[in-house]
């Protein structure tokens, strides 16, 4: 938990949760993965990179690898027996998640969906995700996370 005065949904979330958190802010609004990493002071494979999918039958999936690597959308799609799964338009992110492009995490979703994790996230003790907000990161322990968002685990990486 943080007693700083930078609050999202997502920051009183972890608040109510009792999960512990830092909040790493930025100094301008984060423009990339390798910005923000740059402007938490951590490695990119410490990050969750979010990328929202869809499937031929509009069902989506959020699938969650660590910073530095990029998700393949057709391990994805064979993880939830689906039929082709591409990246959703970005002009419909906010619409589906709740988050503007950039912000997207795990957590507090709009609409319900799977959640699939990489293995290679449990990687580090200390992840960050976003607060929801391009100006502010959160740090927590992966185990939190995965606790929070029970998400499904496969190698959905490239």
């Amino acid at each position: 938990m943080t007693n700083n005065t930078f609050k999202t949904k997502l920051t009183e979330y972890l608040d109510l949760q009792q999960v512990n958190y830092r909040l790493l802010q930025h100094q301008t609004p984060a423009i990339s993965i390798e910005d923000a990493a740059k402007q938490r002071g951590i490695r990119q494979s410490q990050m969750v990179k979010a990328i929202l999918l869809r499937d031929m039958g509009d069902n989506y999936a959020l699938a969650c690898v660590p910073g530095n690597l990029s998700v393949d959308p057709k391990k994805v799609r064979a993880v939830l027996d689906s039929r082709r799964m591409t990246c959703v338009d970005l002009s419909v992110i906010e619409t589906i998640t709740g988050y503007q492009i950039g912000t997207v995490t795990p957590l507090l979703l709009k609409h319900p969906m799977p959640i699939i994790f990489d293995h290679q996230i449990l990687d580090e003790f200390e992840i960050t995700i976003s607060s929801g907000n391009n100006m502010a990161g959160i740090a927590l322990s992966s185990s939190d996370l995965v606790e929070l968002c029970q998400p499904i685990f496969a190698n959905i990486c490239r």
